[in-house]
This record gives structure tokens, C-alpha cells and sequence, in this order.
């Protein structure tokens, strides 16, 4: 749903000295009004995202009702993954956790028309992998929601270089985004979870700095950029999936 918000206010929240820290800008959203929801990989990322938000629902126990997680279950995550979300619910009591899933005859299709691994064969290929696993019910997801939350961050990809913390998504009608961690260095992300206990997805030990669906995802060598495990096979340029279109991918 289109949020009553303009330009001028999200650049003023951007601006806004009390809200230069991702608690504070979690403790924002917990007490906005607003129903939001938070985008989760269960990356380190997210887990950091999960405990802020308990964090700030505990503040408030009224955003409960208006907060929540959401995940995107493809068809085609790793079992760590799985593992962490279950180990988030144990860990985070009271936060809800709401499930997505790609629509049943679009994935048949697409399965029937090219098999199980046409991403490999072109970006086109991929990008409609994409859509019918991700996009698709991402948008469902958000269709109901003021805005959405996410794991997003600078130093993550030279598409993400300029990411402020709060943002009109006008690819998905106008909402708030929320990116609390944008100015976190990956040091950041680890230091948080090792002083607050956070649960870490097993795969980051195997060496996966960013995570995504299996088959589209590796683990990367040292030395290389944190985004060279997702989608390897192509250009720099093109890893994205459309989950966050526009200027701050």
C-alpha cells in the first residue's frame, strides 16, 4: 500500500541525528505506526535485523501485532538455512514468522518448459528463475505492508554504494524501505552477533559471505568481493534478482 509519505520527510529522517543507529532506527519503526515487515535470508545480515527487532519489540510490546519477519521459501534453500529460521523461532519468541512461497503451477512450468537449472544458460533465464521463486512472492508479501526492512548494506556491491537508511520504494508502490545496517562494515555485522549471542547461519563457517538459493550460491576465496558467490557465473553488473530494483539494489 502507497505510504502518505514524501521526499522531503524521508530525507529529513535520513538527516535526523537520533536515528543514526540501526536500533534506533528499529526502535523507529516499533513505535511509527506503521505495519512493516522484515526481509530475511537468514544471512548474518538478518539474524542481526531479528534480534534488533526483538530488541525493540520488547520495548514495545505493541508493534508486535505491526512487525514481523518474512522469508522467501524458494523451493531451492540450503538446510543451513532452514536450521537458522528454526533456531530464530526458539530464539526470538514473540517475533512472527510469516513463510512465502512461489506459486505451485508457475514453478511446474517453468520446471516442465526448461528443466531444473536453466539460470545456468542466460541472464534472461535467470531473471525469470528469479521472478517466479522470489520476485513474485515478494510481492505478495509486501502488498499488504507500509514497508519493509532489510539487510542491506554500502559495502555489500558497487549497486549498493549509496543506500541511505530510509527510502521511498517506488518499485513496489510507494512504501518505506528500512536498511538499518547500511553503514555497517561486515566486521560490524560479526561483532553484533558474537556480543549478543545472535544465531549464525552454519554456511557463513563454510566460507559463504552472502546466501541465496543452493544452487546459485558458493562459497568464495579469499580475496574476493562478498558478492562473487551469487550468481558466479555472471558480470558484477548483474547480480541482482530484482528483489530490490532501482537505484539502491
Amino acid at each position: 500500500m502507497a505510504l502518505d509519505m514524501d521526499w522531503k520527510e524521508i530525507a529529513d529522517l535520513n538527516k535526523d541525528p537520533g536515528l543514526n543507529d540501526a536500533q534506533a532506527i528499529m526502535d523507529w519503526a516499533s513505535r511509527s505506526g506503521l505495519k512493516l515487515g522484515l526481509a530475511s535470508s537468514f544471512s548474518a545480515e538478518d539474524t542481526s535485523l531479528i534480534h534488533l527487532l526483538h530488541s525493540a519489540i520488547e520495548k514495545n510490546p505493541e508493534a508486535a501485532g505491526r512487525l514481523h519477519v518474512f522469508y522467501l521459501e524458494t523451493g531451492r534453500l540450503h538446510e543451513e538455512t532452514l536450521q537458522t529460521l528454526e533456531e530464530c523461532r526458539k530464539r526470538y519468541p514473540g517475533v512472527e514468522f510469516r513463510g512465502f512461497f512461489p506459486d505451485r503451477e508457475r514453478v511446474e512450468a517453468l520446471i516442465r518448459n526448461k528443466g531444473l537449472f536453466s539460470f545456468y544458460d542466460s541472464i534472461d533465464n535467470r531473471k525469470e528463475c528469479c521472478f517466479v521463486r522470489k520476485v513474485e512472492p515478494l510481492n505478495r508479501a509486501l502488498n499488504e505492508l507500509d514497508g519493509w526492512i532489510t539487510g542491506l548494506r554500502q559495502s555489500q556491491s558497487v549497486t549498493r554504494a549509496n543506500l541511505p537508511a530510509f527510502q521511498l520504494d517506488t518499485d513496489h508502490g510507494g512504501i518505506l524501505k528500512l536498511n538499518p545496517l547500511t553503514s555497517w562494515e561486515e566486521s560490524d555485522v560479526y561483532s553484533f552477533i558474537e556480543e549478543n549471542d545472535v544465531p549464525l547461519n552454519a554456511l557463513h563457517r563454510q566460507g559463504f559471505p552472502s546466501i541465496g538459493c543452493a544452487p546459485c550460491t558458493r562459497a568464495i576465496q579469499e580475496g574476493e568481493d562478498i558478492r562473487a558467490g551469487r550468481w558466479w557465473w555472471e558480470n558484477p553488473e548483474h547480480k541482482e534478482c530484482g528483489l530490490h530494483a532501482g537505484g539502491a539494489r
